[in-house]
């Protein structure tokens, strides 16, 4: 399995009341190809040359998983018509909805096989999910869409609290995913390694 980002992308704040923002795009290659948030509308020829260079297709692709519901993060779904998809905590296949508990007192994992699962980890909205990839050639990676703004949020926290709903919650899911986590990659910015401190908690 291997975990390899198509679009490393930013998030500044651009004068008075606006903001330039582009999330990251990223493919799990392996038993089953997983692309984790599909950019922003423009980004569709970045998303088809990157799968280019990969070997793969749009029709290559058994599932898409948006991270969560903003516009930088689900602008191409319409490219992966053959996939299954999952946008936070909706599941569906063409017109075919599937209900899974990923919250609640009956919440689990979405398993998309033995190696990669879809959690809830909500607080920068109310019903985000990030992906688990285990046993890669970096160990655990989690694909976290904007429960990580970027590496540089582990030291500035107004960097993911300024836009979040729910701070507690997303700090809550931010301390589960360090501590599982070897590397993670944030919804804007380079993937990064887990600096060994957070592993037992803060």
């Amino acid at each position: 399995f291997k975990v390899i980002v198509l679009k490393e992308d930013y998030a500044y704040a651009d004068g008075p009341g606006c903001q330039r923002a582009d999330g990251s795009i990223t493919l799990v290659k392996g038993t089953n190809n997983v692309i984790v948030d599909t950019g922003n509308p423009w980004d569709k020829q970045h998303i088809l040359d990157g799968l280019q260079r990969n070997g793969l297709s749009p029709g290559d692709i058994q599932f898409v998983v948006c991270t969560h519901g903003h516009s930088d993060h689900v602008g191409n779904l319409n490219l992966f018509t053959k996939a299954t998809h999952i946008v936070s905590y909706d599941i569906s296949k063409m017109d075919k909805y599937t209900v899974h508990n990923f919250t609640g007192d009956q919440k689990s994992p979405f398993r998309i096989d033995d190696h990669i699962e879809v959690i809830a980890t909500p607080g920068h909205t109310h019903s985000d999910v990030s992906v688990v990839v285990k046993n890669t050639d970096q160990g655990t990676v989690v694909i976290a869409g904007d429960l990580f703004e970027c590496e540089e949020d582990l030291s500035c926290d107004r960097l993911w609290q300024e836009y979040s709903e729910n701070k507690e919650m997303q700090e809550h899911h931010r301390q589960q995913v360090l501590q599982m986590a070897d590397w993670i990659v944030p919804g804007h910015g380079r993937m990064f390694a887990v600096p060994e401190k957070y592993k037992g908690g803060l």
